[in-house]
């Protein structure tokens, strides 16, 4: 029987982790300067956490959650998202009770979504997200927007499109929610059966419908942006203020709604705009979500964060043609002659590597021609010979594999040789 990858998975090689490495190192480096630090929750959690925080009424908990029933007849889902798990581990253990407040926090793992495959969109796809959580400031929001932005930016992208807007606090959504039931609910036969089932829980998931998105209702539809009140008029204004003082440009869009139930106030998305990236241009998406800690007995603990793929970031990398820094070259690759020369070969290979120089050795006890070939194919700056003469006379041959030079070296002075020629 032969066993494949499963549908909607992939398998990342060596090839390809070292890309991911310098993403991940980019976003660590970037955290760190934003002073987030990382958190790491289970991959799977109790399923009516995702059910009470993600919303009942979301394609993600009706339709794409991996969930089971484990031996204790526990009912778990893997993770389909990073904020309702770090919203827990903020509740559990207390971290309201920090003095640093806001808590800012990331973290970045595999998720799990039952969705159609797509370029760039997987069942098992890795995130990174951000969340700073204790603070209703429109300061924090501009703050967590421009991290979102700086991993683009030193990812070396420059077709990005930022798009804000406002999804106001609990009485602007309620007025505006009676708005959408009196404009959809003549002619909510016209939709599909999930927006039909969503006009009396949460009409506004409608305008996020993927299937009735072209319906002339959605356009003509009643914009948010005239049902909100001053308090969330005058936040949005000072979301964007700060923002206008980043540098930051952004374009509104009325019918920014994001797929979770969670936000109010600032949602937001980054889009690719390069020409090469496809038709789904969004590439991170986050937003505000008051009351999220209070769902889950929890005290008042407003928060905002983010999401974004790194499959998508690395595509839209791909789109623009943008590189990656070469992976390091090996330092050193030792070719042994002879039986007698393996162990101290070994040895050897054990003192370079405890020094931080980069080794490596031949394992497949092959012929000189073949470790000369293993060492150029391994693009190795150095060789060291040892043969059965050399282990007598305690010297080896040090080969510069870019002009030919060959020296002989005293084994107890190989590594300051080594330190030297590699430096300089």
């Amino acid at each position: 029987m032969k066993f494949k990858v499963p549908r909607g998975t992939q398998d990342i090689l060596p090839s390809e982790t070292w890309k991911w490495q310098q993403v991940e190192k980019i976003i660590d480096e970037l955290c760190d300067l934003y002073r987030y630090k990382e958190i790491r929750t289970p991959i799977f959690e109790q399923t009516e956490l995702f059910q009470r925080l993600v919303g009942d009424t979301t394609d993600v908990v009706q339709k794409e959650m991996y969930t089971f029933t484990d031996k204790g007849d526990r009912s778990l889902t893997l993770r389909p998202e990073g904020t309702a798990p770090v919203v827990r581990s903020f509740v559990e253990n207390k971290m309201f009770g920090y003095p640093d407040q806001p808590v800012k926090l990331y973290y970045t793992g595999p998720m799990f979504r039952y969705e159609r495959q797509q370029a760039g969109r997987y069942r098992q796809f890795v995130q990174f997200g951000a969340e700073a959580i204790g603070s209703a400031d429109p300061a924090i929001d501009a703050e967590v927007i421009a991290l979102a932005l700086d991993v683009y930016k030193r990812a070396g992208l420059k077709h990005l499109k930022l798009v804000l807007n406002s999804l106001g606090d609990t009485e602007c959504r309620t007025a505006h929610r009676k708005a959408l039931v009196a404009h959809f609910g003549p002619h909510i036969g016209e939709f599909c059966a999930d927006c039909q089932s969503r006009l009396e829980k949460n009409p506004l998931r409608i305008l996020d419908c993927k299937v009735d998105h072209g319906h002339p209702l959605i356009a003509s539809a009643p914009s948010l942006a005239d049902y909100l009140n001053e308090e969330s008029a005058r936040y949005f204004e000072d979301v964007k203020s700060y923002l206008d003082n980043l540098g930051i440009e952004y374009e509104v869009d009325a019918n920014l709604v994001r797929g979770l139930d969670y936000y109010n106030h600032t949602a937001f998305e980054i889009m690719s705009t390069s020409d090469g990236f496809g038709a789904i241009t969004t590439l991170c998406g986050g937003g505000r979500y008051n009351g999220l800690a209070e769902e889950i007995g929890g005290p008042s603990a407003p928060g905002i964060g983010f999401a974004m793929s790194i499959e998508r970031l690395l595509l839209a990398m791909e789109a623009e043609g943008k590189t990656f820094q070469e992976e390091p070259a090996l330092d050193v690759y030792i070719v042994t002659l002879g039986e007698q020369a393996r162990q101290p070969g070994f040895k050897l290979l054990g003192e370079l590597r405890a020094a931080g120089i980069r080794s490596e050795m031949d394992y497949m006890d092959r012929k000189m021609k073949a470790q000369m070939k293993s060492a150029d194919r391994l693009q190795a700056r150095m060789v060291v010979l040892l043969g059965e003469d050399e282990v007598a006379e305690g010297v080896v041959q040090l080969k510069n594999m870019a002009n030919g030079e060959q020296v002989k070296v005293p084994v107890a002075e190989l590594i300051e040789k080594m330190k030297e020629t590699l430096l300089g």
